[in-house]
């Protein structure tokens, strides 16, 4: 069972969330030769406060 893990900042709409997870399952299945059914995609979003690039908060840029 392929499981794919996408970590993002807030901020995606609902119908974006939808076109990701149905692409990503698309390719997944093209890719691996696998049932739809068997792909996972988890979604974490992480609060701007909560992640760091380059030393500093997103939040602060």
């Amino acid at each position: 069972m392929p499981t794919v893990h996408l970590e993002m900042l807030p901020g995606r709409t609902l119908d974006q969330k939808r076109d990701f997870v149905r692409e990503v399952t698309r390719v997944t299945v093209e890719t691996l030769n696998c049932p739809p059914e068997s792909v996972d995609v988890l979604i974490t979003e992480y609060a701007k406060d909560a992640w760091a690039k380059g030393g500093t908060l997103i939040s602060d840029k």
